[in-house]
Formats: structure tokens, sequence, C-alpha cells
């Protein structure tokens, strides 16, 4: 699996992701910081990577864009809805449902993954 951090997602995150032998793309290494949103997502697009951000336009972006035959149809989301504290044990609690959510899209051929992780939740729509 391939995951590209947004700005906002602490380093920390990707090596959780790392640590589990996944390729982890920082945007600061990918495109300008400060970049708007869709750029972001095409990026992440474009780079066959699961976009993982803490930033609630993100997730606008991706019922908007992310559902149909619109922009972003094929745009995979990880979205943290919790204090930035928590990001790092939310995302570690979280890593065996991720990449078994991973392995069932890519099993329907569908590569649709959106996931939110929330301070007491986790969130998936397929």
């Amino acid at each position: 699996m391939r995951f590209f951090l947004d700005e906002g997602v602490p380093d920390p995150v990707g090596k959780v992701f790392s640590a589990r032998g996944h390729l982890v793309i920082l945007m600061r290494e990918a495109i300008d910081k400060g970049s708007p949103d869709a750029l972001v997502c095409a990026a992440a697009e474009a780079n066959d990577a699961i976009l993982v951000a803490c930033d609630g336009d993100m997730k606008q972006l991706a019922k908007r864009y992310g559902v149909g035959a619109g922009r972003f149809r094929k745009l995979n989301l990880i979205k943290f809805t919790t204090t930035a504290p928590r990001y790092v044990s939310r995302a570690q609690q979280a890593m065996s449902l991720i990449e078994h959510e991973w392995g069932i899209s890519e099993l329907r051929q569908s590569r649709r993954l959106y996931i939110e992780i929330m301070t007491d939740i986790i969130r998936i729509m397929r």
C-alpha cells in the first residue's frame, strides 16, 4: 500500500505505516507546501496512494468528487477526526483494519477506500 500524507499529518503517523512495510509519501516532498486541496488529491491519485489527512476540507472533497464519475473518483482517503496527540495511537489501532479494508477493495476491484478515524470510533464507508 502507498500512503500520501497531507501537510497537517505528523511524520510519526507515516512511521506507523512504513513500519508495516508500506510506502509513505510526504506531501512536502512531492508538491509545494500550502498547495490547494484539489492539487493534494490529484497528487495522491497520481501516485496511486491513499490520502491521509486531518483537514476537514478533504472530507468534503471526497464526498463531493469522490463518488461517481466526477473528479477524484479513485480518491482513497483516511481522515483523522481526533486531536493531534492521538493520531499515532489511533493509526496503530486502525492499521490492521485499514489493511483488511484495502484487501477487500482490491478484491472487489473498486479500489475505493474511505476511513474516518475519530477519537473513539472508526467509520468505514464502502
